[in-house]
């Protein structure tokens, strides 16, 4: 039984190829970092193509919330930032809805700057752990307040003169990275970050991009990143790809339809976003990069995605952090190819939205497929041809799990239902009506609600 607020959804085989060009939304991570670097720069920051999903409105809301002036425009997003260290005591609460992302970069935001803040989410963020961050920004000098576990909703007593940081990341993840940079922006001195595996360094690029000074060291598979403190950040215009982990969806749904070609226009290709795209083409896929450039910092180009035969692969632990939000997806590849597929090292899909890791093992049991979680590895056991599907999907207010499971139902034998896609609007506005498109002329409705 679904929810009265429930989006119940269903997808089948289309009866033609996927063909088109198209563009997918701007990329989330990028969207919320241009926010909260224009509303601590000087000046007006213009931004185009910025990500209008839940969970960037959230963002916008919370800088607007601290004092920052943030305009929605018809072709850009124009914010009046404050400077460092000049946000202002909010005097609400901020709700920061589905985003893990937005909440654990604005504490870090918030810990160095001396005034109380309370922050909540949704019922899905409130389960996910926070002491990861406030485990290291509280050494600033800052005091939080969470639930047993360290969930939301979260008290914040900012620093009065924060001390810079030296961090060593326990486990990959940007998330935390950037939120002990973010906290450094307003302490004296120097702010330093070791990671023992390269994690997505959008936040770096950004800082650069804004004027700050920042150093990355190489060191075997990871990195030290130093950051100088207090600098002042200059308003700088920022143009957002398309999101790589958004592209992942009709990337697969066109390697999986029989006879597809589909070109995905402006899609961000940093590589440290770009495992799967590694992935997929040791399975055989044709992924093809064209118009290839650079904008806002960030290497943008255009992939033509051909349907293609693939094969079953072993994808390394070291390979996660580039693709962390991809595994779902990559999952309704490897049931669709031609073997045994071995994810290894998913611990951090545990600590997603859903237990990502287990709740994919379902996405694909309730649909025929043959799987199996050994530790944190996953392991799928495809038959190159189509899954049997008719399977109900239970999308645990999880985004990612919702479109990987509809994408499933396009090469499936039979019809995939999910329970609730309400929550696809979090990352991807529009998802539906994009695949839907992509088949083209009068054919019905790939995707379309089921009672």
């Amino acid at each position: 039984m679904t929810h009265p607020a429930s989006k119940p959804l269903a997808s089948r085989r289309p009866a033609a190829p996927l063909s088109g060009a198209l563009r997918v939304p701007g990329d989330k991570s990028i969207s919320h970092r241009a926010l909260m670097f224009g509303a601590l720069a000087v000046g007006e920051t213009r931004i185009t193509g910025l990500l209008e999903g839940e969970d960037v409105l959230r963002t916008a809301a919370a800088m607007q919330a601290l004092g920052a002036e943030v305009v929605r425009g018809a072709a850009e997003w124009r914010v009046a930032g404050r400077g460092v260290g000049g946000l202002i005591e909010p005097a609400d609460v901020l709700d920061m809805g589905n985003s893990g992302t937005a909440a654990r970069l604005l504490a870090g935001i918030l810990a160095s700057h001396p005034f109380f803040s309370v922050m909540t989410g949704d019922a899905s963020l409130r389960k996910r752990p926070m002491k990861r961050v406030t485990q290291p920004l509280s050494a600033c000098g800052a005091r939080f307040a969470t639930r047993e576990g360290g969930r939301l909703p979260m008290a914040i007593e900012g620093a009065r003169d924060a001390l810079p940081l030296d961090y060593v990341l326990p486990v990959a993840s940007a998330q935390v990275k950037s939120a002990v940079l973010l906290c450094g922006l307003n302490a004296p001195g120097m702010t330093r970050v070791t990671e023992r595996e390269a994690t997505r360094d959008h936040s770096e690029n950004m800082l650069r991009h804004f004027g700050a000074e920042v150093d990355v060291q190489v060191e075997g598979p990871g990195r030290i990143v130093t950051l100088r403190g207090q600098p002042e950040l200059r308003a700088a215009d920022v143009v957002v790809p398309g999101d790589p982990s958004s592209a992942a969806f009709a990337i697969v749904a066109a390697l999986l339809v029989p006879g597809s070609k589909l070109r995905i226009e402006g899609v961000g290709l940093n590589p440290l976003r770009t495992g799967l795209f590694t992935s997929l083409r040791e399975m055989g896929g044709s992924l093809v990069v064209e118009n290839e450039r650079i904008e806002g910092g960030e290497i943008v180009g255009d992939l033509v995605v051909s349907a293609s035969a693939l094969q079953a692969i072993d994808v390394p632990p070291g390979r996660a952090p580039s693709m962390i939000d991809e595994y779902p997806v990559l999952a309704v590849a490897a049931a669709c190819a031609t073997g045994t597929t071995r994810m290894r090292g998913l611990h951090e899909l545990r600590v997603k939205e859903s237990d990502r890791l287990e709740a994919t093992a379902a996405l694909l049991a309730v649909n025929g497929v043959v799987v199996e979680v050994d530790g944190d590895d996953l392991i799928v056991h495809g038959t190159g041809r189509p899954p049997q599907g008719g399977g109900l999907v239970q999308t645990l207010m999880d985004h990612r799990l919702a479109m990987s499971a509809l994408v499933l139902g396009l090469a499936s034998a039979n019809p995939v239902r999910v329970d609730d896609a309400s929550f696809i609007d979090t990352s991807f506005p529009g998802f539906v009506d994009l695949i839907n498109r992509a088949v083209g002329g009068d054919v019905p409705a790939l995707l379309a609600p089921w009672d």
